[in-house]
């Protein structure tokens, strides 16, 4: 009995993991569009967080998820909430499937998901089959488990045990609530809750209770992933415990009149025994899970602020901003490879910003040679920024390189790792950019009125192109590559000219050779960003 329980439970967890990981492959990329369309309209998140968990099929992977967006100050604490609300209710989606009485096809299922991931060429079709794989392990572990339980019918100390939690829901709840903590996954728990109430085991008053904790103990994977966070993200994660409990202590308040509102709004008696089971509990059992949710949600929904002030008095402290915050994110982010793409991307238009703030400081210094030490101050800080950013986002891309990934998420990886490099070799001349202009200053090195000029066209020329290529990070036009292609061989041919033209100066006097040697040295630096920004135009075209 213990064996057939513990493997079907197995079976069970197995089925829901390669569903959900097939579902976040095949929907994965719209995850981020979902987010990104969050704003403070409380009702907006609510629907994003049903919607992302009904798809990732986990509300703890999506609060997870949302403590460490906030950890990352990606999200702001009522965004959070709102997620984290509605993650609640898309986990209800999980129990309403197993209430499916589909273990009679759970053998084919897995058959037909198992041939299509094997036979099909297509990544595409193999997800599918994988999610078909998936969904029959799940019914058919929900079987054995059924099995499993079946004998506990016939043990007296087991009615004894689950008679208290219909007479007195508490202990049920208590029950449900260590359970799930145990499991770290609610669906596991409502499984098994299923498989009790369908053999009999437990009636639906103590199935109900049992519930009610599952609710409860589903928080624990939100405060296990608080730790060593933020003071927003601990507030995210105590948020959602409090929205769990308080909602459970209501519901226990009117216990008898809600679990007989379930039972009147749903067909069937679920103390119906036929053949031996109870073929109505199922549905019943995930009613109330729904119900209770929905409900919840709807208390809570006009005092989201009030949630938040309590939170905030739990967690008391000043939120602070993240300057790194792919480190912020932790490996559980990993669980969603799409989403934790997404997130690099965003660093690396980040990156990508900083690196242009650093050309565009030294515009003055350059040509006007006015500013120039606070420019050089802060350059060198953003080089320092820069090059941390360059750490952050190759461990990061290494990490998720390590996890399960399509070939085409691979793709992007290493496409990434080297745009990554590229920004930092230009972040680098820059630096020597602002080098040279300080030995400039330093040392009163003048440039002619004709260097000066030249100077002035080859900067704006490189800062257009940089610019270009910078904007095409986060969204890559299709004819990036033509562009590319107008400026480069443009800003090598003023290279040559100006080079040429600063020989001629040479021989007439027109500029010493000290003033000489700084000004073909930031000429070969323009030169050298132009080539890591045709680099970067490769990889975003996907040449590279």
């Amino acid at each position: 009995m213990m064996f057939a329980t513990l493997g079907g439970l197995g079976l069970f967890l197995f089925g829901m993991h390669i569903m959900s990981d097939s579902l976040q492959r095949i929907a994965g990329v719209r995850l981020r569009r979902i987010l990104e369309r969050i704003t403070t309209n409380r009702v907006i998140a609510v629907l994003a967080g049903t919607a992302i968990t009904a798809i990732i099929q986990s509300s703890s992977a999506t609060t997870v998820m949302v403590v460490g967006l906030v950890n990352a100050g990606l999200m702001t604490l009522m965004q959070a909430v709102g997620v984290v609300i509605g993650a609640n209710i898309g986990t209800t989606i999980t129990a309403q499937i197993i209430a499916f009485k589909l273990t009679d096809i759970a053998l084919p299922l897995i058959g037909i998901g198992m041939f299509t991931k094997l036979l099909c060429k297509r990544e595409s079709f193999k997800y599918w089959g994988d999610f078909i794989l998936g969904f029959g392990l799940l019914f058919y572990g929900l079987l054995v488990m059924k099995t499993g339980v079946m004998p506990l019918r016939s043990a007296p100390w087991v009615s004894e045990f689950f008679v208290h939690f219909s007479t007195s829901p508490l202990p049920g709840v208590i029950v449900g609530t260590l359970v799930t903590m145990l499991f770290q996954s609610s669906s596991a728990t409502v499984g098994l809750v299923i498989a009790l109430a369908s053999t009999g085991v437990v009636d639906f008053y103590g199935a109900a209770a049992l519930v009610l904790g599952d609710n409860i103990g589903t928080t624990i994977t939100a405060q296990l992933a608080s730790i060593g966070t933020n003071v927003s993200a601990k507030r995210v994660a105590r948020a959602h415990l409090l929205f769990n409990v308080f909602g459970v202590c209501i519901i226990l308040l009117i216990f008898p009149l809600f679990v007989r509102f379930v039972d009147f709004i749903t067909p069937g008696d679920p103390s119906l025994a036929v053949n031996g089971g109870l073929p109505y509990s199922a549905r019943h059992i995930a009613n109330f899970h729904t119900i209770f949710n929905v409900t919840n949600c709807l208390i809570f929904l006009p005092l989201m602020e009030l949630l938040a002030k309590i939170s905030t008095f739990l967690v008391p402290g000043e939120e602070s901003v993240r300057t790194y915050r792919l480190e912020s994110l932790g490996p559980k982010i990993f669980e969603t490879p799409s989403f934790a793409l997404d997130e690099a991307k965003e660093e690396v238009d980040y990156m990508g910003r900083e690196v242009f703030k650093m050309f565009a400081l030294s515009e003055n210094a350059l040509i006007d040679n006015k500013g120039t030490d606070k420019m050089f101050g802060d350059v060198m800080e953003k080089e320092d920024l820069v090059d941390s950013l360059q750490q952050e986002i190759n461990h990061y891309l290494t990490d998720l390189s390590r996890q399960s990934i399509t070939e085409h998420q691979s793709k992007e990886i290493f496409s990434m790792l080297q745009m990554v490099s590229n920004l930092e070799r230009i972040g680098d001349h820059c630096e020597s950019i602002a080098k040279l202009c300080k030995k400039r200053n330093e040392f009163g090195i003048e440039f002619s009125y004709e260097g000066r000029n030249e100077i002035s066209e080859i900067y704006h020329h490189t800062q257009e192109y940089l610019r270009t290529i910078i904007e095409a990070i986060k969204e890559t036009p299709q004819n990036l590559m033509d562009v590319v292609r107008g400026f480069e061989p443009k800003l090598n041919a003023m290279r040559w000219e100006m080079r040429i033209n600063h020989m001629e100066r040479l021989k007439k006097s027109a500029c010493t050779a000290d003033a000489g040697l700084v000004y073909v040295d930031i000429l070969t630096s323009f030169e050298k960003i132009g080539d890591h920004a045709f680099n970067i135009a490769e990889s975003l075209s996907g040449l590279k």
